[in-house]
C-alpha cells in the first residue's frame, strides 16, 4: 500500500504531488527546491545556499518518514547550470557520511520557480 508523507518542516507541495510517498520499505521524495518551510524562495541565493536548503528539505521529509540521510539509496540532482556542479557537490558531500548513496547530477534548461537546483531522493526503511 502506498502512503503519502507530509511535514510542515519542508515547503508544502504547490501542485498535484506529495512531499513524498512510501511503500512498505521504500520512500520516494518529491524534488525539493530551495524554499524554506514557510515558503521563502531562495532563487537568487548562491548555489551553495540553494543546495543546502534543498537538502535540508529532503532531510525534513525523510525525518517525517522516520528516516535520515544514511537511509538514502539514490539521489538525483537537477542543476540549471551544470557549471555549478563543484559548488553544489561541496555542500552535498557534507550531508552524507563515508558511504554516500548513488547519485545522478543532470544539467537542465529550467527548474520550477527559476531556482538553480532541485534534489530528490529514494530511501530504504
Amino acid at each position: 500500500m502506498v502512503q503519502t508523507i507530509e511535514t510542515t518542516e519542508a515547503p508544502a507541495a504547490v501542485g498535484a504531488y506529495s512531499q513524498a510517498t512510501e511503500t512498505d520499505d521504500i520512500v520516494f521524495t518529491a524534488g525539493q527546491i530551495p524554499a524554506t518551510p514557510d515558503g521563502e524562495l531562495l532563487d537568487d541565493a548562491p548555489i551553495a545556499e540553494q543546495t543546502e536548503q534543498s537538502l535540508d528539505n529532503v532531510e525534513a521529509v525523510l525525518d517525517e518518514a522516520g528516516l535520515d540521510m544514511s537511509d538514502v539509496l539514490k539521489v538525483t540532482v537537477f542543476l540549471d547550470d551544470i557549471d555549478d556542479f563543484d559548488e553544489m557537490n561541496e555542500v552535498y558531500s557534507g550531508y552524507f557520511d563515508e558511504e554516500p548513496p548513488a547519485r545522478s547530477a543532470v544539467g537542465v534548461d529550467k527548474l520550477p520557480k527559476g531556482v538553480g537546483v532541485e534534489i530528490e531522493a529514494v530511501a530504504s526503511k
